[in-house]
């Protein structure tokens, strides 16, 4: 039998593409696509994410996902246990009469005591294990890298990040149907069913979400879902530490500063590099690892940070920069052609009236 990561490797390799450039135009990161690639269906949350990404998966290969998704159930029966029916030991016969008799002897002496005790104590059993599901507060959760997986109620939250910052969603309804709030109206999921969802507007869908199970009889007993971002880049932005901040008396006395904007607080803000030639472009956001690549005309990078982001360009002209913070643009000066561009866009609390200024630090 073929394997189907075999046959999604071999084409991949036939057609000369990187796994760099398959998650740039699909949006499936890529540990998920090397998944598919060593067929470790365990990398997943849960059998319908590995399904939906399979035949995109195999669509943008120009494989038949069918046929790919058919092999994949094929491997699963093949590995599957044998049914617990072929493998049990049968007892002896005569040992169910003797069982039946002793359990009517039992059951006469001291069955009604016991159901009566169990009756006067568990009155409501039902109704207390729907009433335990519920919490006694709203949950917040913040959408990360990592799918989330659990059950949430009425009014419970996720946090999305855009180039725009932080997107709120609010559970709306978790009776017969899920259904979440979010910026451009409410939408809803059906029960067993596997969604794309654009959250934000933007026709490009950010979200996959899968609903697990529903209650037909209030939103008390909540919904089960799964919750999984297509791009990483979506994830949930911390907020601004501003005790992380330095202040102006901290800079070093040399250094040349240009000011963006002023607040009297600190937010999150996106840097949108538009690349029109290639250059060696090296970036870190806030305390993160520094991250190096070499990107040619066309590419974009969109970067977040919640307090600094440094940049360093090989070639200053090749890109244009252009900083997006409380909903406002403002680009950035162009270098000059072969100009190597070494900088820190950071916030810098001001000793002198307390505010605190999204500034282009330079750097040696």
């Amino acid at each position: 039998m073929e394997n189907y990561g075999e046959i999604l490797k071999k084409s991949r390799e036939e057609k000369h593409l990187d796994i760099e450039t398959i998650v740039r135009e699909t949006s499936i990161s890529q540990r998920y696509l090397e998944a598919l690639e060593k067929e470790e269906a365990h990398i997943f949350p849960s059998e319908p994410y590995l399904i939906g990404f399979l035949k995109n998966y195999a669509e943008y290969l120009g494989l038949n996902s069918k046929q790919i998704v058919s092999l994949y159930n094929a491997k699963k029966i093949q590995e599957a246990p044998p049914p617990a029916e072929l493998t049990a030991h049968e007892r002896p016969k005569f040992l169910i009469p003797l069982f039946v008799v002793l359990g009517l002897v039992v059951l006469s002496g001291g069955g009604f005591a016991l159901f009566t005790f169990i009756k006067s104590h568990m009155p409501k059993a039902a109704e207390a294990n729907i009433a335990l599901d519920k919490p006694s507060a709203s949950k917040k959760y913040e959408l990360t890298e990592e799918p989330f997986s659990g059950r949430v109620f009425k009014h419970d939250q996720f946090v999305l990040g855009t180039e725009k910052g932080n997107v709120t969603l609010t559970v709306a309804q978790t009776t017969d149907v899920f259904g979440i709030e979010t910026p451009v109206g409410v939408q809803y999921v059906e029960l067993s069913e596997q969604v794309e969802m654009d959250a934000n507007g933007d026709s490009m869908p950010e979200l996959i979400i899968y609903v697990k199970d529903l209650s037909a009889k209030g939103n008390d007993h909540g919904a089960e879902v799964n919750i999984m971002l297509k791009d990483a880049s979506n994830a949930a932005i911390a907020d601004s530490d501003e005790s992380q901040i330095q202040s102006t008396a901290e800079l070093p006395k040399d250094k040349k500063w240009t000011e963006i904007l002023a607040d009297t607080r600190a937010y999150p803000f996106t840097l949108n590099v538009n690349f029109r030639a290639g250059c060696l472009f090296r970036y870190r956001t806030d305390r993160k690892e520094t991250v190096e690549d070499f990107l040619a005309n066309g590419d974009v990078l969109n970067l977040t940070a919640s307090n600094a982001l440094r940049v360093w360009m090989s070639n200053g002209n090749t890109a244009k920069l252009q900083v997006v913070a409380n909903g406002k643009n403002y680009d950035l000066p162009l270098s000059k052609a072969g100009e190597v561009v070494a900088e820190d866009i950071k916030w810098i609390k001001d000793t002198t009236d307390g505010k605190f200024r999204l500034v282009i630090l330079d750097l040696e």
